[in-house]
């Protein structure tokens, strides 16, 4: 069995190969080797990535509470982390580089369709993770609020799917993985924390 503090000597590769394909991809983006349409794929990669980030993150944190596989944990924080990041790079390409700063466009964009609505709202719920990710402010807050707060990554996970699913036009199959990844690890959550426990009772 792993320990955790074997598997910290990882976590520096771990973070390299995590931040490695937003800096290959905005190199690619300045040198022009992105593609005909280099603002729409740089967007589409990061938010992809970000997606693959939350359900990693999800999939960690079922993942950790077993005895063989606690060592998990302690890169769980990282990844959520870089999640948020590449969520942003994909919000702010979105609002940089395809819109200019355009304020007033942006906000009846995210009004009008569907989809922008629920990547926006994926964002927003992820800020208040991000905030309470210092350990300084769990103690502050205390444990259970803490949990309570880091429930939203369920929310923004399913969120942040969707709008994946409804942006796809033609093949659908890969955000249909991501929605079904998300249903089962939540389901597995609510099950063994909330419905065994009563069970047992």
């Amino acid at each position: 069995m792993i320990s955790t503090q074997s598997f910290k000597k990882f976590k520096p590769l771990i973070f390299l190969a995590i931040i490695f394909p937003s800096l290959l991809w905005s190199y690619q983006f300045i040198n022009g080797s992105l593609g005909v349409n280099p603002i729409e794929k740089l967007m589409d990669n990061m938010g992809k990535m970000a997606l693959r980030l939350i359900v990693l993150t999800l999939f960690i944190s079922s993942l950790s509470e077993f005895k063989n596989f606690r060592f998990f944990i302690e890169i769980r924080r990282m990844i959520g982390l870089f999640a948020f990041f590449y969520v942003s790079c994909h919000f702010l390409t979105y609002i940089v580089l395809d819109h200019f700063f355009d304020i007033t466009f942006i906000f009846k964009d995210i009004i009008k369709r569907p989809f922008i609505t629920f990547g926006f709202l994926s964002f927003v719920l992820l800020i208040p993770l991000v905030l309470t990710s210092p350990k300084k402010i769990l103690k502050k807050i205390g444990y259970k609020v803490w949990k309570k707060i880091h429930y939203l990554i369920y929310s923004a996970a399913i969120l942040s799917s969707v709008h994946f699913y409804m942006l796809v036009r033609a093949n659908k199959i890969e955000p249909a993985i991501y929605i079904f990844l998300i249903l089962v690890l939540l389901i597995y959550r609510l099950y063994y924390k909330i419905i065994l426990p009563r069970l047992v009772r």
